[in-house]
């Protein structure tokens, strides 16, 4: 037997969920959450600078980096799409 080859066309694919830039985004905002705990465990102290003030706001950002990234949505697909 032989495997057939399926031809799809472009009408047939869906589209992608996120833009490539919302992976970037989101990829930066673990990356900065993952910092920031590894920079707060590196101090292992409770009342170091680095623990108790840079690295809150550090895993503050990457997890708002994150939300924004999955609620970014992209203007110029979105009109394509409607047409």
């Amino acid at each position: 037997m032989t495997a057939k080859k399926s031809n799809r066309s472009a009408k047939d694919t869906k589209p992608m969920l996120l833009t490539p830039l919302n992976y970037k985004l989101m990829g930066l905002g673990v990356l900065l959450v993952i910092i920031g705990f590894t920079a707060m465990r590196i101090e292992n102290e409770v009342y170091g600078i680095v623990s108790l003030y840079i690295s809150p706001i550090v895993i503050l950002t990457g997890y708002i980096v994150v939300i924004y990234s999955i609620l970014k949505k992209d203007h110029k697909n979105d009109s394509e799409t409607t047409l």
